[in-house]
């Protein structure tokens, strides 16, 4: 088949491997000038479990505020009438999820996806000798016993499904990452061995060359204004003639609600911004071995090569590029509570802020749209990095009519009809 797909953050690049793996003519229309430029520029890092990562789900490790200094979501003043509906939907998943003493379907979605995922990119790291800076293990911290009660529901998700997930008190967690600040609080951690990060941008670069070792084409600073379907094809910026294809993969982030509303189909799919902080190593023994969560504050910790990474928070309704500065403090603040001394604040900080495609319940969608010819492939939200290499794969499979080796209940765009 002859295939186009639309974007090219991590989910667009592992898409377009698959299909041109499987055989297909791929061409990726990105906007940018390159592959992971936007929200998988400066992800957090974490892969595994997929429920760890902040913001992953609704409600689901946190208690959640809009209202005033410590609030947990930022509510910005361009908020429009499609962020409030959202934000209510939002709010109402994660009241299920605090309430609910069992996990709720969406997490336990999430999380099947998530093993899957992971298992599979382990899969192509191996087969394609792809070398990304990557460390194994996750700590999640807790300041106070609410914090490990909020937990519960995500915990019980992680058992359920065969992980490990081992509740440690104070010491335990210090001598697991040793660099931890003894003066800051610590009731406890939650010890997840099977945790992972990665470096997306790194991984998204050598599979884009494994792409197009397969025939796979990517066509950059090129802008996708309008989907077709019978027959599919995608209008671009400044062409008169729209271009055909068997089939579109819409990967496109927060763009692909704009895209499929002419098209009749509506996804509440919003902006969920957060932001990232990337310093130098300036010492290895107060520094992070490999992946620490706050879980109060819903910021990771994470260490990537020679290079710290703090990533959290989450605004709607706010433009522009600057970073909420109330988020930026919120993140120096949490890695100097943890790792004080551990990286090098001065001058070659990389402050970054972007916009998460993100449905109100938290898993992506994935499959077919209910259109001829459109396939769907995106609302990953915080955890594109973490979901990209399984849900590239089930797409795949599924358009291709065959049976993905993972259920995809809960994952399809016939949950928002």
């Amino acid at each position: 088949m002859n295939i186009a797909i639309v974007g090219a953050g991590i989910v667009g690049v592992t898409t377009a491997y698959e299909l041109a793996r499987d055989g297909h003519s791929v061409t990726v229309f990105e906007q940018r000038s390159a592959i992971a430029e936007e929200a998988s520029f400066a992800t957090g890092g974490l892969l595994a479990p997929g429920p760890l990562v902040p913001w992953s789900a609704p409600g689901a490790s946190q208690a959640f505020s809009v209202w005033g200094r410590q609030a947990t979501l930022r509510i910005g003043r361009s908020i429009t009438t499609t962020d409030l509906a959202w934000l209510h939907r939002w709010r109402r998943a994660a009241r299920a999820y605090t309430r609910s003493h069992a996990p709720q379907p969406p997490l336990v979605a999430l999380e099947r996806l998530a093993r899957y995922s992971h298992q599979h990119l382990h899969t192509l790291a191996n087969e394609l000798d792809l070398q990304f800076e990557r460390s194994a293990g996750a700590l999640l911290l807790l300041r106070s016993p609410a914090d490990a009660i909020a937990l519960r529901p995500m915990v019980q998700a992680l058992r359920d499904a065969g992980t490990a997930a081992n509740e440690v008190d104070a010491n335990t967690a210090r001598h697991i990452e040793p660099g931890l600040c003894a003066a800051t609080p610590l009731v406890g951690a939650l010890h997840v061995p099977s945790g992972e990060v990665g470096n997306c941008r790194q991984f998204a670069l050598l599979l884009r060359q494994e792409a197009q070792h397969l025939g796979a084409q990517f066509q950059f600073n090129t802008t996708v204004t309008r989907l077709g379907h019978t027959p599919a094809s995608v209008q671009l910026s400044g062409e008169a003639q729209a271009r055909r294809f068997d089939a579109v993969v819409l990967c496109a982030g927060v763009a692909s609600a704009a895209l499929l509303q002419p098209l009749g189909l509506r996804l509440p799919l919003v902006a969920l911004h957060g932001c990232a902080i990337s310093a130098p190593l300036r010492e290895a023994l107060y520094a992070p071995c490999s992946a620490v969560i706050d879980a109060r504050h819903q910021v990771s910790i994470t260490r990537l090569g020679q290079r710290i990474r703090v990533s959290g928070g989450a605004e709607l309704g706010r433009t522009g590029p600057a970073a909420h500065p109330s988020i930026l403090r919120t993140l120096y603040q949490v890695l100097n509570d943890w790792f004080p001394g551990g990286a090098q604040l001065s001058g070659s900080v990389q402050e970054w802020r972007g916009a998460r495609p993100a449905l109100p319940d938290g898993p992506p969608i994935i499959g077919a749209s209910g259109l001829p010819g459109v396939w769907l492939n995106l609302g990953h939200g915080a955890s594109g990095w973490a979901l990209a290499c399984g849900s590239a794969r089930a797409l795949t499979d599924t358009l291709a009519g065959r049976t993905p080796d993972i259920s995809l209940e809960g994952l399809d765009a016939q949950r928002f009809r």
